[in-house]
């Protein structure tokens, strides 16, 4: 697995709907940054209240997954439309499970939660329905905590140490998070 790109947003006007509003969703490649347990330096995060966070310091996707959305949507899609601060090549062999960690050289990453769709998202994408689409892929990506700082850099091996096959995977989180009803046990 290797780190392919590595996004920062900086503040941007985003119509949505009848209104406007600033966001950090429209992320630019660079070759290296700095990470911290609160984020890449230099990312812009303009909905705290719902994104950021010692538990959403770095949002992760993969090329595998931006290969299956180009042939879906019939176009070429550049590392962070989808507002990732990370592109990875994959995310190894087997299901991704909450726990699950990466290294990247100094930093070490650890999975959090599944990527939850938006309005923000479904407005980047220019498709009022994409929130809807974005669910039934069930390709989240996943965020991370930091557990190590350091300096991330393009095209840096990933290790991947794999969490207790105990964990939850990451669809199953994804998927908990849709049910109106789940039974306490799921929730266990």
């Amino acid at each position: 697995m290797r780190l392919l790109s590595i996004n920062l947003g900086r503040p941007r006007t985003l119509q949505m709907g009848t209104g406007a509003t600033s966001t950090g969703i429209f992320k630019n490649p660079v070759e290296a940054a700095q990470v911290s347990t609160l984020g890449l330096s230099g990312d812009h995060v303009e909905d705290q209240a719902h994104h950021g966070g010692p538990d959403q310091a770095v949002y992760v996707y993969s090329a595998e997954d931006y290969d299956w959305w180009m042939e879906q949507l019939g176009e070429a899609l550049a590392p962070g439309t989808f507002g990732e601060n990370l592109t990875f090549s994959s995310f190894g062999e087997g299901p991704l499970r909450i726990g699950d960690r990466f290294r990247l050289g100094p930093v070490l990453l650890e999975v959090t939660a599944p990527r939850i769709p938006c309005a923000t998202l479904a407005a980047r994408m220019g498709d009022p329905g994409f929130v809807k689409k974005f669910r039934q892929a069930e390709r989240p990506g996943f965020y991370a905590r930091v557990l190590e700082e350091g300096q991330v850099q393009r095209h840096q091996s990933i290790q991947k140490m794999a969490a207790s096959a105990h964990n939850a995977t990451l669809l199953e989180a994804f998927n908990l998070w849709y049910d109106k009803t789940p039974e306490a046990e799921r929730l266990r």
